[in-house]
């Protein structure tokens, strides 16, 4: 039994991070920004706390007598580069000082190699409105392979999207990026909890798919 933060709670990844933990018997705490608007969080063995995922000494007052963290962390109305360089910045300087080991984060298909080497988002016909959102999250990978830290860290996504309707299986694989794959959220929170249980991959971005 671990003790793992989980910050970006309330969303649909965070939300299947906290339910896969409680699941296996962690204690979780759950941070979000309002915590009176995610009272259905808490739970038994689940704490929900206020906090801010750019704010270094927030993050390690959170996260003290934490074994693990996850961050599932998005603000729509931000500077997509400016928060996700800034969150990553200070997951690792915050994490680091507050003595957590490992850190898996929530990343993007988008930014995710194919078969050919080439990043999803820069593979013809690929929706490109959204597209500082994508470099944005690639901005927080590099910030994190540039941090000078102990910490390890991955960064995993869907290799392709989330079924957003989709049912646990129980059942993932490793993949490149396809924009046709698919992930439930509740299959994508197991292969995120067995990188917190087990760790296999270190510093890199993992792609999964159901499989």
């Amino acid at each position: 039994m671990s003790k793992i933060v989980v910050f970006g709670a309330g969303g649909r990844a965070g939300r299947a991070a906290v339910a896969e933990a409680r699941g296996r018997g962690h204690h979780v705490t759950a941070v979000v920004r309002d915590p009176a608007k995610y009272g259905d969080l808490g739970d038994e063995g689940v704490r929900v706390v206020p906090g801010d995922v750019t704010d270094p000494s927030a993050i390690t007052v959170i996260a003290a007598g934490h074994d693990a963290a996850i961050s599932a962390v998005y603000d729509p109305g931000a500077d997509q580069h400016d928060f996700f360089v800034g969150a990553a910045q200070a997951l690792a300087d915050g994490l680091g000082q507050a003595g957590v080991g490992r850190l898996v984060v929530v990343g993007l298909a988008s930014i995710l190699e194919t078969s050919s080497g080439v990043k999803l988002m820069d593979t013809p016909g690929y929706p490109q409105e959204y597209r500082s959102f994508y470099l944005g999250h690639a901005a927080g990978t590099d910030a994190l392979r540039a941090a000078a830290t102990t910490l390890d860290w991955l960064v995993i996504s869907p290799a392709g999207d989330f079924d957003h309707g989709g049912a646990r299986s129980a059942r993932y694989r490793t993949a490149r990026a396809d924009a046709a794959s698919r992930i439930s959220y509740a299959d994508f929170a197991i292969a995120m909890l067995d990188e917190i249980e087990a760790p296999r991959h270190h510093r890199t971005h993992l792609g999964v798919e159901e499989g």
